[in-house]
């Protein structure tokens, strides 16, 4: 089975979808690996290591000559996969709800298109979930934008000169990436709080040494959700979780928003008159941004100012750490078609009635099959 692995096209993308490490592993399956010339560079990686690693490297229409399965970061466009074999896999973070035309020019094509961010949160589908690889890393550098952005310390100092306090972090949203924030800044010297819909989180927030800020004794909290994600709050949480987080908000020097739903825009968590309680030269991190953002005035790729407080809208955060973000994406697709390899074949054989199967195929035969695009 001859897998491509292609140079990423779109701006600001600096991760790569396999790695020497994953190739050499992929090569021990019994597949031959093709990687365009150039797709490891922004990760660090030179072509040389491809090649030594057993792949051949070469331009893109050569790269996808034949290959029967084409390992991507984000989805490519359709039209620019020319040459693949007929019913060829396509493994990506295909963003299918934003880029719902590109989907149908993947079953237009005859590809299978395999949407990796759908990977179903299940026990033995850990390994392959690149939301989760990715969050962790999103959450830890959010953190360390913050201390670029914020002009004092992190830590309490005491000199001779005086006492420095230390800077109070508050995370919202503590799914995989308010986790490690809650995590790297603690061991930062941050003074740390965080909070969630899911009241099953307070616990986690408590035993890495934050402090939970939760609404209580509000009935209809609709935020446990499924698969761990969170989902719609109630109108009556709503309003008593704004005034919470108004009066908390204000006290703080650094905020970071996590908060995302699936396939919706995500919610709104900070309005502009909480952004100007807080005291200049605060920051705020909306990891959100991407999906219309956490907070009001975040805007896509930039870092702007609003009362006095950074507000910091950085675009693909994984990919702002990218050979680290490579290594562990490109581990999480060898997991997934390695779990699924006949040997006796030599390729990947996707089973109809699997669960991960059934969770991540968009396409098939010509048809969009996936249960979730169907409903929407």
């Amino acid at each position: 089975m001859k897998i491509a692995v292609l140079k990423e096209t779109a701006e600001g993308e600096r991760r790569v979808a396999a790695t020497p490490e994953t190739v050499k592993k992929f090569i021990a399956l019994g597949a031959t690996l093709a990687v365009e010339a150039g797709a490891g560079s922004s990760a660090s990686i030179a072509d040389p290591d491809y090649e030594a690693a057993g792949a051949t490297v070469g331009p893109r229409e050569q790269v996808l000559g034949g290959a029967e399965a084409v390992l991507g970061v984000q989805g490519p466009d359709p039209a620019t996969l020319g040459g693949i074999a007929s019913g060829a896999l396509l493994v990506a973070a295909l963003n299918p709800f934003v880029y719902r035309e590109r989907v149908d020019g993947y079953a237009s094509a005859g590809v299978e298109a395999l949407a990796m961010e759908f990977m179903p949160r299940i026990t033995r589908a850990q390994s392959m979930d690149i939301l989760s690889s990715q969050s962790n890393l999103s959450g830890y550098k959010a953190v360390l934008d913050a201390a670029a952005e914020y002009g004092r310390a992190f830590p309490m100092m005491m000199t001779a000169a005086g006492t420095i306090p230390a800077a109070r972090i508050f995370i919202m949203g503590v799914g995989v990436a308010g986790l490690q924030a809650i995590a790297t800044a603690r061991r930062l010297g941050g003074i740390v709080s965080a909070t969630d819909v899911r009241a099953a989180t307070s616990e986690q927030i408590e035993s890495l040494g934050a402090k939970a800020i939760f609404v209580e004794n509000v009935k209809g909290i609709e935020g446990e959700g499924t698969g761990g994600y969170a989902t719609e709050m109630s109108d009556e949480y709503k309003a008593a979780q704004a005034e919470l987080v108004s009066s908390h908000i204000a006290k703080q020097d650094i905020v970071i928003t996590t908060a995302l739903i699936p396939g919706r825009p995500a919610p709104r968590l900070i309005s502009d008159t909480q952004i100007a309680s807080m005291r200049p030269g605060s920051v705020i991190v909306d990891l959100a941004v991407e999906q219309g953002g956490n907070v009001e005035g975040a805007v896509l790729g930039a870092v702007t100012e609003r009362h006095g407080v950074r507000i910091v809208g950085h675009r693909n955060v994984p990919s702002r750490l990218a050979a680290d973000a490579s290594a562990l994406y490109a581990r999480n697709l060898y997991n997934f078609l390695s779990a699924f390899w006949d040997k006796e074949a030599g390729r990947v054989t996707l089973p109809d009635d699997d669960e991960i199967v059934k969770g991540v195929r968009l396409t098939r035969s010509g048809q969009i099959v996936n249960e979730r695009l169907l409903a929407g």
